[in-house]
């Protein structure tokens, strides 16, 4: 038996989660409010049989009194032709008829209050089934617009992962790219102090690039001696002429 109620609440949990899932809110309003209105429609349908059978009972009470007064004036003519049993027979008639009116007088007056009755009911209830429809667009309304900013939410919260899953992919480039570079420069100062040799350079090797780095120090270097034996020319050539030009500027003065 535990077993058995385990599996039933267990059942009753799964369906409780499904039926909530599947369940609009919308839809169960307009549900109700459509029973609400079948409900007032057969009220009034009540009312019209209420009425109907007040017609009836009014319509039946009214040949009875066309009855009585044809029976009361065929009693007259009796008497008038001197046939008082003709008479008697029509008030005797008319007697009968005038006990069949007095229940429905009752009749009447108890459909004319269930008439009432029902009338107010059905004014009460109209006014209900109104307010619950007015109500109901007012919720459905509201439960459509927090229905929207959901599917909003979480269309941005979709972005947002996805821009945090390419920030996170972006990061992990640049740092492999960092390492890719830092590597290089490693490789890079490794073939230049000999530890490794680039042998996609097999045109020269450690030795030849000694001997270029030699020859390129005394082209320099040769290079600068020319450079500074023409700066010490131009300077000697200059102090030269300013000694000629004193020496002229000496003899205008003298004469």
């Amino acid at each position: 038996m535990g077993l058995i109620n385990r599996f039933i609440t267990l059942l009753k949990q799964k369906v409780n989660i499904l039926l909530n899932r599947f369940e609009d809110p919308r839809e169960g309003l307009d549900y109700s409010y459509t029973k609400q209105v079948e409900l007032l429609n057969k009220l009034r349908r009540d009312i019209a049989g209420v009425i109907t059978a007040k017609k009836q009972l009014e319509m039946q009470k009214a040949k009875l009194w066309e009855n009585i007064r044809i029976l009361e004036e065929q009693a007259r003519r009796a008497i008038s032709q001197n046939r008082e049993d003709l008479a008697k027979l029509a008030l005797e008639r008319k007697n009968a008829n005038i006990l069949q009116v007095q229940p429905l007088d009752k009749q009447i007056v108890e459909m004319k209050a269930e008439q009432d009755k029902l009338e107010q009911t059905e004014k009460r209830l109209a006014t209900k089934v109104e307010e619950f429809r007015s109500k109901k667009e007012v919720i459905k309304a509201q439960y459509s617009a927090a229905e929207a900013q959901v599917r909003i939410k979480e269309g941005v919260t979709g972005v947002s992962e996805e821009m945090a899953s390419v920030g996170m992919a972006m990061s992990r480039a640049e740092d492999k790219t960092e390492k890719m570079k830092a590597k290089a420069q490693a490789l890079d100062e490794m073939i230049d102090s000999g530890v490794l040799t680039d042998y996609t350079n097999k045109g020269s090797d450690i030795i030849e690039r000694e001997l270029e780095n030699v020859s390129v120090t005394a082209s320099v270097n040769e290079e600068l001696e020319k450079l500074k034996a023409e700066n010490a020319k131009k300077k000697k050539k200059s102090v030269s002429e300013q000694q000629q030009e004193d020496q002229e500027k000496k003899q205008e003065v003298e004469v």
